[in-house]
């Protein structure tokens, strides 16, 4: 099937190209903006300090640590989103679980910097749980690793509007897809289809050439 040909079957299914897209862009919006809720983010920073050899931290040996303190960065990161900082952060805030709440983790191999975001649909408790896992997360790495602080660079802010879903996306998406649906169904239909229908499907058919037709009298005989 060429191109024009195409296009030409797309055009004699105009109805259906056009109508399929539209009802799926429809149904999606209508179930982004009515039964989506809002997904809020909050974020924070954390400042990863390694432990020295003597135990100090000072200013004059900052440089000498910041190797090891990349390195604990990602250990720091694991951490995060191990159980035990997630249960004792819940049981912190008086929660059952964090079920519900995603946590993301961002840790450069260049920095001591790792970064954390919570998101779910309460802003509020989204903050709170992002800084509450920071307090969790120092002490317990104190505890079970050679760092010397794990700081909050920033507390997290609940955020005032929502950072989700993308619902224009979602429809763009939806329509995209009834459109290849669409057309998926008007291509397989006419592959389908095997009547012939043209003078040109009979010359390829029997590999001659039509002298003549038979045209259609008044009452389809």
């Amino acid at each position: 099937m060429t191109l024009l040909e195409l296009l030409q079957l797309l055009k004699k299914h105009l109805r259906l190209v056009i109508a399929l897209p539209l009802a799926c862009a429809v149904a999606m919006g209508a179930y982004a903006y009515l039964f989506m809720g809002n997904a809020y983010t909050a974020s924070t920073n954390m400042y990863v300090l390694a432990m020295q050899q003597d135990g100090s931290a000072t200013s004059n040996n900052l440089s000498t640590d910041l190797n090891a303190s990349q390195m604990i960065s990602n250990d720091v990161s694991t951490l995060l989103t191990s159980d035990r900082v997630k249960n004792e952060t819940a049981a912190d805030l008086g929660l059952e679980n964090l079920n519900g709440y995603d946590i993301a983790v961002t840790s450069e191999t260049t920095s001591r910097v790792v970064g954390l975001s919570v998101t779910g649909p309460d802003p509020q408790t989204a903050a709170n749980i992002a800084n509450t896992m920071v307090e969790r997360v120092s002490a317990i790495a104190q505890e079970v690793m050679s760092i010397e602080s794990v700081n909050a660079i920033d507390q997290a802010q609940a955020p005032e509007s929502p950072s989700g879903p993308n619902r224009p996306l979602y429809v763009a998406v939806a329509l995209m897809a009834g459109l290849f649906a669409a057309i998926a169904i008007v291509v397989v239909a006419d592959m389908l289809n095997t009547r012939v229908r043209s003078q040109e499907e009979v010359e390829e058919l029997l590999g001659i050439p039509v002298i003549g037709r038979i045209p259609t009298m008044k009452g389809g005989r």
